[in-house]
């Protein structure tokens, strides 16, 4: 059996799903991403991190997107938002980063808001 990690291929299917749901639907899948892939993310948090972005992008659904379009998507939402609230302390500003600079580099088009402080 292989174990090996496909990290390329892992990202190649987040993008896909960035193109699907947009910026702020990214975000959260990103920063998961992120998590699981730095050195200093504990091996249980990417177990767990690795088990919700796979359950996003494999073709492998507990309930069918197809046969339940709107329960087909929202156990996919649960499964992102269960692991966020797990491992969201593991989330640094270097993640937080990372992830608006590819956030900024897919969706070219957003514009992010400047503070403008009175004088």
């Amino acid at each position: 059996m292989n174990t090996n990690f496909n990290a390329s291929l892992l990202w190649d299917k987040i993008k896909e799903y960035a193109k699907k749901v947009g910026r702020v639907g990214a975000r959260p899948v990103l920063l998961l991403y992120f998590v699981m892939t730095d050195e200093a993310t504990p091996r249980s948090v990417k177990i767990t991190v690795g088990s919700a972005l796979a359950y996003l992008v494999l073709p492998i659904d507990l309930i069918s997107g197809k046969k339940h379009p709107i329960l087909g998507k929202v156990d996919e939402a649960a499964a992102i938002v269960l692991a966020y609230q797990k491992v969201k302390k593991h989330i640094t500003p270097e993640i937080e980063r990372k992830t608006d600079e590819v956030l900024d580099k897919w969706f070219a088009e957003y514009t992010p808001f400047e503070e403008v402080v009175g004088e």
